[in-house]
């Protein structure tokens, strides 16, 4: 199975578990994920990202931190969808062609590192103590290896000759993927912090 693929069903699985929200939303799910994402580093993007999700959430910090890094996941892709095609753009100059496929090469690594997490934390349901504490210190590094990969991307673009439409779009693109992840770390430390 390619990796694309696996990605793709990883997030399909945590979508279908989820299903949809209507107005039979639980209650305390959604006050459970607001007083969550009070402590992330974008509280609103947070609760607005993850709110789709309070049926599968619940009040459950395993699945909450687990849905917040699948949302990372599908940014990633989404990222790196965005970028694949921005690259074959005929109107690029060389500079920008360069930092695009820098910056798809950190995205790629980013989304790598966070499918790791993904699978990692899955073996933190399994175990406890000292074990658990391995494995959600790799989850923490990868996810706070992924969150730099994202912001190396931008770094390609420096100095006032890359200024444009270009590096507006994607510092769009990476920011958005940037700040889903850094809430998702802040919800991955919070689950070990209180496990």
């Amino acid at each position: 199975m390619e990796p694309k693929t696996a990605i793709s069903l990883i997030f399909l699985a945590v979508i279908c578990l989820a299903g949809t929200t209507n107005s039979t939303t639980v209650k305390p799910s959604s006050t459970f994920i607001k007083s969550s994402c009070a402590t992330a580093t974008y509280p609103a993007l947070c609760e607005q990202s993850l709110s789709p999700f309070a049926k599968t959430i619940q009040t459950s910090r395993a699945q909450l931190a687990r849905t917040a890094l699948a949302v990372s996941l599908k940014r990633s892709q989404s990222t790196q969808a965005y970028l694949n095609k921005l690259k074959k753009f005929k109107g690029l100059k060389p500079r920008e062609r360069s930092a695009i496929g820098d910056c798809l090469e950190e995205v790629n690594d980013s989304l790598d590192r966070v499918s790791k997490s993904i699978q990692e934390l899955k073996n933190c349901d399994r175990v406890k103590g000292q074990e658990f504490i391995w494995h959600m210190s790799n989850v923490q590094t990868w996810v706070s290896s992924a969150l730099t990969d994202e912001n190396t991307c931008m770094d390609g673009f420096g100095g006032r000759a890359m200024e444009g439409r270009v590096k507006t779009s994607v510092r769009a693109q990476i920011t958005s993927v940037a700040h889903v992840t850094s809430n998702a770390l802040a919800l991955v430390n919070n689950f070990a912090q209180k496990h």
